[in-house]
């Protein structure tokens, strides 16, 4: 297994009026971060928040090219992005315990948090396809290259994880400083992930290894 310890690119906010950073997205042009209660789009070259959608935002997101998929408690909403408006919601696989988000080869995946797994479901009603199991708490997930990624964060310890998208097993680890959390991961699909910093109210930019 190859480790080593992340290279921190970036880090933006705290954001005035956001407790939390829970969800991290990318639309190829902005970040998208959910703060509870509105989803936030960023200007990563500017660092300034440009717009936000009035709607429930608890865990992870997710965007799938046109559309925005955002867990709130135990539901996934599909949004549209440019009206704000929910078109769409199915169960959410953890009822509530769901953690991170991503779309990945026309499928959602969900992270379950303390169960310690990440699940691939069908976008449109739920099913859960198949489960992959983790030994480490869930956090953010994400897709790059053909690799699934995962964050991990348990007491004042966050890693990300590379990990075979069949068996579980860890490939690689980059490991954050201490006292540095991970609550949503999402990959430019280049060399930067971006990861929300939970109560931090923070989204940082990590250099992708390799």
């Amino acid at each position: 297994m190859k480790h080593s310890t992340a290279d921190i690119l970036r880090e933006y906010g705290p954001f005035e009026g956001v407790e939390a950073v829970h969800g991290v997205t990318w639309d190829g042009q902005h970040v998208w971060f959910a703060t509870g209660n509105s989803l936030n789009a960023l200007d990563p070259e500017s660092g300034k928040t440009l717009r936000a959608i009035d709607v429930a935002a608890h865990a992870g997101t997710a965007f799938d090219g046109q559309y925005l998929f955002q867990i709130a408690e135990a539901r996934i909403q599909k949004i549209d992005p440019q009206t704000g408006r929910v078109l769409n919601t199915i169960p959410a696989p953890g009822g509530g315990n769901d953690s991170g988000l991503t779309w990945a080869e026309g499928m959602l995946w969900v992270g379950e948090y303390r169960d310690r797994k990440i699940h691939q479901i069908d976008p449109e009603t739920g099913a859960i396809l198949r489960t992959i199991e983790s030994n480490r708490f869930v956090t953010g997930v994400t897709w790059v290259e053909g690799a699934l990624w995962h964050g991990t964060w348990e007491g004042d310890e966050s890693e990300l994880r590379r990990v075979d998208s069949k068996t579980g097993e860890v490939l690689e680890s980059v490991k954050l400083p201490a006292g540095v959390g991970v609550s949503g991961l999402e990959s430019d699909g280049g060399g930067r992930f971006f990861c929300g910093g939970g109560g931090s109210g923070k989204v940082r930019v990590v250099r992708r290894p390799g």
